[in-house]
């Protein structure tokens, strides 16, 4: 069984700027590069779709916030510090604080 090759962001960007500039043709980067004609289509049209959010204000989206998962871990904090308290107060005898 073969595995699909994983391409880094930066390899993607590169070769959609260079089927942007248009001056190879697609199937020319696709040997040069050595990926399928298609992906350099998808990589070039997201490339496209996403170039506007570059300049947007604050350049920097807020991430995402999963709050059942912020739910989880402060919940996790909490029993986390009730046993750190009663192991405080258990010690207390043997360290003479």
């Amino acid at each position: 069984m073969s595995k699909r090759k994983q391409h880094h962001p930066e390899f993607k960007a590169k070769v959609a700027l260079e089927a942007l500039k248009g001056e190879e043709t697609v199937s020319q980067l696709a040997s040069r590069f050595a990926v399928h004609p298609t992906m350099i289509h998808q990589w070039k049209r997201t490339l496209l779709e996403g170039a506007s959010g570059v300049f947007e204000r604050g350049s920097r989206r807020a991430p995402e916030v999963d709050e059942e998962q912020v739910k989880d871990l402060l919940a996790k904090i909490g029993e986390l510090a009730v046993a750190n308290d009663f192991l405080a107060r258990k010690l207390k005898p043997w360290t003479g604080k």
